[in-house]
């Protein structure tokens, strides 16, 4: 949701937000039995998640024959660049720095990963050449 801030969100919230965007809308017993099961999540533990994610603005529910169905407000990619975004701000102070080295010790990096790259450097040495 562009202009609205969000609460950062942790790893099994982003994993929950995933499978439901893959998904679709779902009922906290069908979230539960399909992505809290292989987990060992309980059904209150997957209730719990989801509506910290409604209230931070990730979903929205809504009845349906007498049972909340809940699915995300925005698109995945929304979702993985906010998480992205608050893990560069938090965890590395704002800093691209550590990540490139990271990625420069990577032993696999596919070719689409690799083009996605490139892609994304020109993009950004275009926008620099405009300033």
């Amino acid at each position: 949701m562009p202009g609205k801030a969000r609460k950062s969100i942790g790893d099994q919230e982003l994993a929950l937000l995933q499978h439901l965007s893959e998904h679709g809308e779902a009922s906290v017993g069908e979230v539960a039995a399909a992505f809290g099961e292989p987990r060992g999540l309980a059904r209150s533990t997957v209730l719990t998640m989801m509506e910290r994610l409604r209230a931070k603005a990730y979903l929205r529910r809504r009845p349906v024959d007498g049972v909340y169905r809940y699915a995300p407000v925005a698109q995945p990619d929304d979702v993985m660049r906010t998480a992205v975004g608050s893990f560069v701000e938090k965890t590395l102070q704002g800093s691209l720095s550590p990540f490139v080295a990271w990625m420069s010790q990577r032993s696999e990096v596919s070719d689409d990963e690799l083009a996605e790259l490139e892609a994304l450097v020109a993009n950004l040495q275009s926008k620099r050449k405009e300033s």
